[in-house]
């Protein structure tokens, strides 16, 4: 029996991911439709906190997928935000992939890239089937100019999507600077930082929220009445009131309905998830509908399947290749 353990360093992660962002896209739909047939276990995730450092976290994040992926795992992931002041990034993290035979781990690989990714391709593959599977914006908003809103414009862009103008608003118009520096420039009519986030919204068709908000700082609900499709991908930056009037689709219904997430407070404010459309395999497998005639907010939770799919899939072609790092003796007494 093999007990070899395969470590993927960072840069082997990014060289696939960034090679290959449509097949990724396609591996975390293959993750969603498996997880919607049932053939997945995906526990809550667990925050451990510091009473002296209460904006940090690191977070365990468990899962199992079957339906030809058949790997268990766990994404251990901190969220420092003093880090951007330092000059590195908020997130760190590692994916431990153990065998489902065994339960021996097989893999540890950087994860924060792998995060990035899942979460970049979960957003791309909502974009085109919540648009009508078009992949044309007239204006792409981005509000949060960091790290996963530079992976998920270029998980539009690498998927074929057509945008005319992009308009990027922060905190910090560095950041936003930084990110406009990254774009492909020559794809676009023009890429624009807006001072203010409400000139943003008004004018753009495809909205991506990648912040670090921890309640809703948009609250007026006519800032979306040109139906906009809304990829609200970190989760608490709109005002119940704004989810209330929008169609709903989400990745998971419970994992969503927590931790003080925009839907989680439309949730307590209504007393019932009637304002949930339906999960984005629910759109996929034409159980559920959305239409044009009304703003589409996406919510995605962010589920350990999707890092163990993207994990596994980029340990195959790391593998293949011949670039994780093979340790044979890392399980010493092996032997009863």
């Amino acid at each position: 029996m093999d007990f070899e353990l395969s470590i993927i360093n960072g840069k082997t992660v990014s060289d696939i991911v960034h090679a290959r962002c449509a097949e990724c896209v396609e591996i975390v739909r293959d993750a969603y439709l498996a997880h919607a047939e049932g053939r997945s276990v995906n526990p809550n995730s667990h925050f451990l906190r510091f009473p002296e450092k209460p904006d940090c976290r690191i977070i365990a994040l468990p899962a199992y997928l079957g339906n030809g992926f058949d790997v268990a795992g766990l994404k251990w992931i901190a969220s420092y935000p003093a880090n951007v002041q330092r000059g590195i990034p908020r997130a760190s993290a590692v994916l431990v992939l153990n065998s489902y035979e065994t339960g021996y781990p097989f893999a540890v690989l950087e994860s924060s890239i792998i995060s990035a990714a899942r979460t970049a391709a979960s957003a791309a593959l909502a974009a085109h089937w919540l648009s009508g599977q078009s992949r044309r914006a007239r204006s792409l908003g981005v509000v949060g100019t960091g790290l996963i809103a530079r992976y998920v414009y270029e998980f539009l862009v690498a998927t074929g999507w057509t945008i005319e103008e992009v308009r990027l608003f922060d905190r910090s118009p560095l950041e936003s600077e930084k990110f406009r520096k990254t774009c492909h420039l020559e794809r676009h009519r023009a890429v624009t930082i807006v001072p203010d986030v409400v000139q943003l919204l008004t004018a753009s068709d495809l909205i991506v929220f990648t912040t670090t908000a921890s309640t809703p700082h948009v609250d007026d609900p006519a800032l979306f009445e040109h139906n906009p499709l809304v990829l609200h991908i970190s989760l608490r930056d709109l005002a119940p009131e704004i989810l209330l009037k929008s169609q709903n689709v989400v990745d998971d219904v419970e994992h969503v309905m927590k931790a003080d997430t925009s839907a989680h407070l439309a949730e307590k404010m209504t007393g019932n998830r009637d304002f949930v459309t339906g999960t984005l395999a629910d759109i996929m497998l034409g159980r559920r509908s959305v239409s044009a005639d009304g703003p589409i907010v996406f919510s995605p939770f962010g589920m350990g399947i999707l890092d163990l799919a993207v994990g596994k899939w980029v340990y195959d072609q790391a593998v293949a290749s011949g670039k994780d790092l093979r340790l044979a003796d890392f399980f010493y007494e092996t032997a009863r």
